[in-house]
C-alpha cells in the first residue's frame, strides 16, 4: 500500500505576493525548500546535520527545479504542500511538490533533484537511501 505524501502547510504571505497579490512565481521554490526541510526532519536527517559543515557535511545541491503554475495562490490562501518522492539513485534524488489550495484545486507543481556532489563519497548514506527508497512507493505522476 503506497504511503500518503509528506504534508507541510503554509499560508500565503503578503512578503510572498507580486503587485496583484499573486505568489511571486520563484517564492515558489521558497515553499518547496521549505517543505523539503521538514521533509527531512521528519525522516531523521534535518539538514542542518546533514549537510553542515566539516569531514561529515553531505553537499547535497539542487542540480534541477522545475514548476508548472496551474492556479493563482494568492494573498492569505492556506495551502498544502504534498511532497513525495518521485526517484532515488545512488548519488541523487528527485522530489515532487503539489501546491493545492484549501478547496484541494491543484496550484502548482514543482520537481527538485538534490545529487550528491562530493567526489569522495560512494553514493547518499546507506540509511538515506532507504529511507528515501520507503517512500518511493508514494510517488504520484510526474509534473
Amino acid at each position: 500500500m503506497p504511503l500518503e505524501p509528506y504534508a507541510y502547510a503554509l499560508r500565503i504571505r503578503l512578503h510572498d505576493t507580486d503587485a496583484a497579490g499573486v505568489l511571486f512565481y520563484g517564492h515558489l521554490f521558497r515553499h518547496a525548500h521549505d517543505a523539503y526541510e521538514a521533509f527531512m526532519e521528519h525522516l531523521g536527517f534535518p539538514l542542518k546535520d546533514l549537510i553542515g559543515t566539516g569531514a561529515s557535511a553531505l553537499p547535497l545541491p539542487i542540480t534541477q527545479a522545475q514548476a508548472r503554475y496551474e492556479r493563482p495562490l494568492r494573498l492569505g490562501d492556506r495551502v498544502r504542500v504534498e511532497l513525495r518522492v518521485a526517484a532515488v539513485r545512488r548519488r541523487s534524488f528527485a522530489l515532487d511538490y503539489r501546491f493545492l489550495d484549501d478547496r484541494g484545486h491543484t496550484c502548482a507543481r514543482a520537481r527538485t533533484v538534490h545529487c550528491l556532489v562530493s567526489q569522495e563519497d560512494a553514493g547518499l548514506p546507506a540509511e538515506l537511501h532507504q529511507a528515501l527508497i520507503a517512500r518511493v512507493a508514494s510517488a504520484g505522476p510526474s509534473p
